[in-house]
């Protein structure tokens, strides 16, 4: 039993390498439209999104990204905030134009508070950065892509930590 399942093993692992240097090692950047929760007013928001990376063979890429939680007006100020990331990526073929991966690194947000009342409440914290989604091929450079993002713990007002994202990236 071992030993089949380190043949297994072995096998799988000789396939991805062979099936991985089919693909050429390139660039890309991207756009979306993100929404998330916002604790301060409680209603979703949508902004903007932007996003680029490296994949270095069919499976396995980098990735870095800026979304803008832009600024909110409640009854009691306006809060506004963003988040960056970093990120290993794993993607794996679902098909001929479609693609599942999932995403996990480190993230930085910034969440600010500022009341005529209460004055200002700046809010900074990193923490841990994940995400799933998919992705459809438009042609061979262009691609839509749906995926939910976790910018780490949720915050104390500002924009939730679940984000979610549609957009449209461009190989190059």
């Amino acid at each position: 039993m071992k030993k089949l399942l380190l043949a297994l093993i072995a096998t799988s692992a000789v396939a991805g390498v062979a099936q991985a240097q089919t693909t050429t090692p390139h660039a890309y950047v991207g756009i979306g439209a993100a929404t998330a929760d916002n604790k301060s007013t409680d209603d979703y928001h949508t902004n903007a999104k932007i996003y680029g990376g490296y994949e270095f063979d069919q499976n396995w890429g980098v990735e870095a990204g800026y979304t803008n939680f832009d600024k909110q007006d409640t009854s009691l100020g306006n809060v506004k905030g963003s988040g960056t990331y970093v990120a290993g990526k794993y993607s794996m073929p679902l098909g001929e134009r479609f693609t599942g991966y999932g995403k996990l690194g480190v993230s930085y947000n910034e969440r600010k508070y500022s009341s005529s009342t209460l004055g200002q409440v700046n809010s900074y914290d990193t923490g841990l950065y994940g995400g799933v989604g998919v992705e459809y091929k438009l042609n061979q450079n262009l691609a839509l892509n749906a995926e939910y993002e976790r910018y780490g713990k949720d915050k104390a007002f500002g924009a939730k930590a679940d984000v979610y994202t549609v957009g449209l990236k461009y190989g190059f």
